[in-house]
């Protein structure tokens, strides 16, 4: 949608085509937040930066794996494409404030964040294509917009007064909107609503329920779609924007890993990466097949899996192999902690005692003090028992009391030896403030104790069509394919296989949009 408004304001005519009777696809299940260093909402917020610092941070975490000249659009042109954000959306913004960057301790990188998101939007502005926007897997129990900046605190309702007012300031928000004939959202759901806004405002036409069936290729250039039959010409070009390979089982087996199911995944569940074979034939090169955007997830019974996002960040609880050994920094960003995880046997544990499970919301709405559900054990998903020997036992964990024990000191002494959670910034972004002297840290001794499966959810794949810093589809011999690009997850990450921060990818999908879109229309060279 940023890409097609970018075109439109160039002076192009513009068809969006979309495969699914919803608009939004993974964007508006996600949290809605974009990185995207140097744009004029993080100045107007008071975030001091520059470009140097933000081309060094880039420089160390891309660590060569994609070359500037790729990852270096981002910096270039972002700023100009949440401008135009700004000017052709009724969105309103803020700074996901203190959310930091998620390597801060590299060169450049920010421990107080270059994320933003969008405040929460009345989806009712939309008419009737209020019922186009992609719905999410779960309904809410209760009409709350709940964006990154609240989320943090709302996990520490029992903790912290902050937490209760920020939930009842947020249940007063959607309830009294509905009283006054308003629907609020947040997160990812506002901000695809509000795109969908602006293509309606600039009478962009939009074609659902059409997945592509072919590329046209004219002279090795790509010329057109075909789309129901229908041969569509595109003069200036085609933008393949259409998601990951996130539902594929087959794919995600051959280039991932055959423990993979994809019912783990959290994004949207039209995203089988039918494009790919498409763009092959047209000569287009794939890179990153092997990643995603991983996310640790609870496979719970039910439409979608329980998140563990704030969870792995509190004091009281572990993560731990089968053999009942820690392998990682729980509270590491979740691309990585999947990365972790999927080189393990799976599935892995999450392990916590009672006074966890009484302080902290759990797996995306499990309140504290409130039991795990019945079907989680039923399914084998969590276990409980009365002593740590007894689950040690039940689940073959044979060194999971030595484990604790080694953990309960070091968090008494406040410092993690073995992987050093709670020493970043971004760890302890969600840690429990009222814990000293490491928010990340606290002893697993209260009886009884847990274990709840874990496996490497994810929020989308991120491999996909090779392209270049203009979203240009690359060859083998990586010249480019004239007349096609790729952009968002149907692209090869322009980061190559690390996650910068929070909002790094649709951060990209909005740089990378308005960058081809703007090439197509002969504006950048």
């Amino acid at each position: 949608m940023l890409a097609a408004l970018a075109a439109a304001e160039a002076g192009m005519s513009v068809l969006i085509i979309e495969k699914s009777r919803f608009f939004g696809g993974s964007t508006a299940l996600s949290g809605g937040g974009f990185w995207v260093p140097g744009n004029a909402l993080l100045r107007e917020a008071g975030v001091r930066d520059s470009p140097e610092r933000a081309r060094e941070y880039l420089t160390a975490v891309t660590a060569g794996e994609t070359p500037e000249s790729r990852w270096g659009t981002h910096l270039e042109h972002g700023p100009a494409a949440v401008d135009l954000l700004r000017r052709h959306t009724p969105l309103k913004f803020q700074w996901m404030t203190g959310y930091a960057d998620y390597f801060p301790e590299l060169p450049g990188g920010s421990a107080t964040g270059r994320a933003m998101e969008p405040k929460p939007f009345d989806v009712r502005r939309l008419g009737p294509d209020r019922a186009r926007l992609r719905p999410p897997a779960l309904a809410a129990p209760f009409p709350m917009p709940v964006s990154g900046r609240t989320y943090k605190w709302l996990n520490l309702v029992a903790r912290h007064p902050r937490g209760i007012v920020t939930g009842a300031r947020l249940l007063g928000l959607g309830l009294g909107g509905l009283a006054i004939r308003r629907e609020y959202v947040a997160g990812g759901g506002a901000l695809a609503a509000g795109l969908f806004a602006g293509v309606r405002a600039a009478n962009i036409p939009v074609r659902f329920e059409s997945p592509l069936q072919e590329l046209i290729v004219e002279n090795d250039r790509v010329t057109g779609v075909i789309v129901h039959g229908e041969r569509i010409r595109a003069n200036r070009g085609v933008l393949l924007s259409a998601g990951g390979f996130d539902r594929n089982a087959a794919l995600r087996h051959e280039y991932q890993s055959e423990q993979l199911d994809t019912d783990w995944c959290l994004g949207n569940p039209e995203n089988t990466g039918d494009i790919l074979p498409m763009a092959q034939a047209a000569g287009a090169d794939l890179a990153f097949m092997n990643e995603a955007w991983w996310f640790p997830a609870i496979p719970a019974p039910g439409p979608m899996p329980g998140v563990l996002l704030a969870e792995r960040s509190l004091p009281g609880q572990i993560i731990v192999d089968q053999q009942g050994r820690r392998f990682m920094n729980e509270a590491v960003n979740y691309m990585t902690a999947g990365q972790h995880m999927i080189q393990q046997q799976l599935p892995v544990w999450m392990v916590f005692d009672q006074r966890y499970r009484n302080r902290y919301v759990f797996g995306g709405g499990v309140f504290p003090r409130q039991p795990l559900p019945k079907s989680w054990y039923d399914a084998g998903v969590a276990v409980k028992a009365a002593t740590l020997d007894d689950l040690a036992k039940q689940l073959g964990l044979t060194d999971l009391p030595a484990t604790v024990t080694r953990f309960n000191a070091q968090a008494a002494a406040g410092r993690d030896d073995d992987f050093h959670r709670g020493d970043s910034a971004y760890d302890r972004y969600y840690g429990d403030p009222t814990i000293t002297p490491n928010p990340c840290l606290g002893p697993l001794d209260q009886a009884p104790f847990y274990a709840v499966k874990v496996v490497p959810g994810d929020l989308g794949t991120c491999g996909g069509i090779r392209a270049d810093g203009f979203g240009r589809a690359l060859r083998p011999d990586g010249t480019a394919i004239e007349g096609l690009y790729a952009t968002g997850n149907a692209a090869g990450n322009a980061f190559g296989r690390v996650y910068p921060g929070p909002g790094a990818t649709i951060g990209q999908g909005l740089s990378f949009g308005y960058a081809a879109a703007r090439h197509a229309a002969g504006k950048l060279a």
